[in-house]
């Protein structure tokens, strides 16, 4: 813009002083380092040439209709019409209404591996390991959610399959309805989390809706089901949690311990038993044998 200014002071022609006043009050007023003298030389230019800025900004008024008609027809948008018809076959409408579900399905996907999943779990057990440890932000939460979601594909892997050859490939084929691959599709998934829920939770659930207690596995449904596993996995998780603070709590104390006999209680104890806990854990094979037996804890399909 300040190019676009002194450029048009040149063809006007301004007196070799008074444009070079101008010059530096231009730079001034919109680089910067802006004072009172400055604002003063533009107050007198503006009055000297009064007569020429009026009649620039008076053409460029003129001229701007003659260029935006111009602009607006290289710039056109494409028009939008949305209209609302009943369809003439109502199996239109129920397969427009199939497509929606089906997005609305894949919008909640992130939610349903949380929740039909082991990776509530596995990712509750990896945020205990390194709060054990005291190591901050090793490793960062970003390496622990992969760690989990691989762990999870890997825990979840014939379930997947069994969903997708009972229910997804039929579904594809035109086999069956959407219904029943629905249905068919959920229960690898239903069957994996009745197999990890405790009786006591599944019951906690049923009672608080005042259900009669199922007979069948069928009788379970999702949304019973799915609250229950959630509390079920947290608990689970919550005490291997536990068993895995013991050791490393016992070396927190050893090291307080010897700090407080030799006099040097003004130290952390935990910048001096962070190294042992990590030296402890390598020499366990600590991811080894941890991964081992949360593999180990669930019951698979």
């Amino acid at each position: 813009m300040v190019c676009k200014v002194l450029g048009r002071l040149e063809r006007m022609r301004v007196p070799l002083p008074a444009a070079n006043m101008m010059t530096e009050s231009i730079k001034i007023l919109f680089l910067g380092n802006f004072n009172m003298p400055y604002l003063i030389i533009w107050l007198r230019f503006y009055q000297r040439f009064k007569a020429r800025i009026l009649r620039f900004f008076i053409f460029l008024i003129l001229i701007c209709p003659l260029i935006c008609p111009l602009m607006s027809t290289d710039s056109a948008l494409p028009s939008v019409n949305l209209s609302l018809n009943a369809p003439n076959d109502p199996k239109q409408l129920v397969t427009t209404l199939n497509v929606i579900a089906l997005l609305t399905l894949l919008v909640l996907a992130p939610s349903l591996i949380l929740v039909m999943t082991s990776f509530t779990r596995l990712i509750v057990v990896f945020s205990f390991l390194r709060t054990a440890l005291g190591t901050q932000q090793t490793p960062p939460t970003q390496i622990l959610v992969s760690l989990s979601l691989i762990l999870t594909f890997f825990i979840m892997e014939p379930s997947l399959k069994k969903a997708y050859d009972t229910g997804i490939k039929p579904y594809m084929d035109k086999k069956i309805s959407y219904t029943e691959a629905f249905e068919k599709s959920a229960l690898p998934f239903k069957e994996f989390m009745l197999k990890n829920t405790r009786e006591k939770d599944l019951a906690l659930f049923f009672r608080i809706r005042n259900l009669p207690n199922p007979k069948t596995p069928n009788d379970v449904s999702l949304s019973v089901l799915i609250p229950a596993f959630m509390i079920s996995e947290l608990k689970t998780a919550f005490q291997i949690g536990f068993l895995l603070y013991l050791p490393f709590l016992v070396i927190d104390m050893v090291i307080s311990s010897i700090l407080m006999a030799m006099g040097m209680m003004m130290l952390p104890p935990v910048m001096i038993s962070l190294p042992f806990k990590i030296l402890v854990f390598i020499l366990v094979d600590g991811f080894n044998l941890l991964t081992e037996n949360l593999v180990a804890s669930f019951k698979m399909v």
